[in-house]
């Protein structure tokens, strides 16, 4: 289960703030498909409504900054068992797509819901990330599925298929909160993102070629103090820290 989250306002005393789903899944796909850094800010939107050859449509279909595909499935009215089983069928047909098919839905998606000038799939990568297209696109692929609320057996199913056979498979969790005329959304990973990282199994890892790349994401003064006395600190889960052992004196 998720961490569950509470809201107060304290200004004037201590008063929760009102919880309440209103239409948020039925809201959920223009919100994030304006902006979707509130899920991820590693993802940049490439498709919305994206037909699939089997007949379904997925809701978001997103890129991160290594060029996998996430999809994205609302759960709006859907039951449980029917949203994990459209989204790994969903899965099966995202796997086969080439970057050519790619970046057709992307062409599709501006020409559809984008008001601004088209531009290609390289340009809006290289927008977004400040960093060129990798020649390998869609090597992997991610499963998300968005909702306010999740039952015990769906979450149980999503970290069996996670767990025992290796799927990149989360829940998101959004949920709104009332405070007068004023809306909050709040978010909350049902698995944490830093654990379904998407990569290369090890078997396909390339020949290393000797260096070594930092990013610092941390507050000014651990990047300043780092840089004056010469380390590197990792955290956000164990994918960081277990990469940060690699390193030598």
């Amino acid at each position: 289960m998720p961490l569950e989250l509470g809201v107060w306002r304290i200004d004037g005393g201590v008063q929760p703030v009102e919880f309440g789903h209103l239409d948020l899944e039925e809201r959920l796909e223009d919100i994030l498909n304006e902006n979707i850094e509130i899920a991820s800010p590693n993802w940049l939107v490439i498709g919305r409504q994206v037909r699939t050859e089997y007949g379904g449509f997925i809701d978001l279909l997103a890129m991160d900054r290594d060029a996998n595909l996430i999809v994205l499935e609302l759960k709006k009215r859907q039951t449980p068992r029917d949203v994990v089983a459209q989204l790994l069928d969903y899965g099966s047909w995202v796997a086969r797509l080439e970057a050519n098919h790619v970046a057709q839905i992307f062409d599709e998606y501006q020409k559809r819901w984008k008001k601004n000038e088209i531009v290609s799939i390289d340009d809006a990568f290289r927008n977004k990330f400040r960093i060129s297209m990798p020649d390998e696109m869609n090597s992997s692929h991610e499963l998300v599925i968005v909702a306010a609320s999740l039952d015990s057996a769906t979450e149980r199913v999503v970290k069996y298929l996670a767990e025992e056979y290796g799927v990149h498979i989360n829940a998101v969790f959004f949920r709104v909160f009332r405070d007068g005329d004023r809306e909050y959304l709040s978010r909350a990973w049902f698995r944490d993102p830093a654990e379904t990282i998407i990569g290369p199994p090890d078997d396909e890892t390339g020949e290393w070629n000797g260096e070594y790349y930092v990013s610092f994401g941390y507050p000014f003064e651990v990047v300043r103090d780092g840089l004056k006395r010469g380390y590197v600190v990792a955290g956000g889960g164990s994918w960081y820290s277990r990469t940060l052992q690699l390193l030598e004196p």
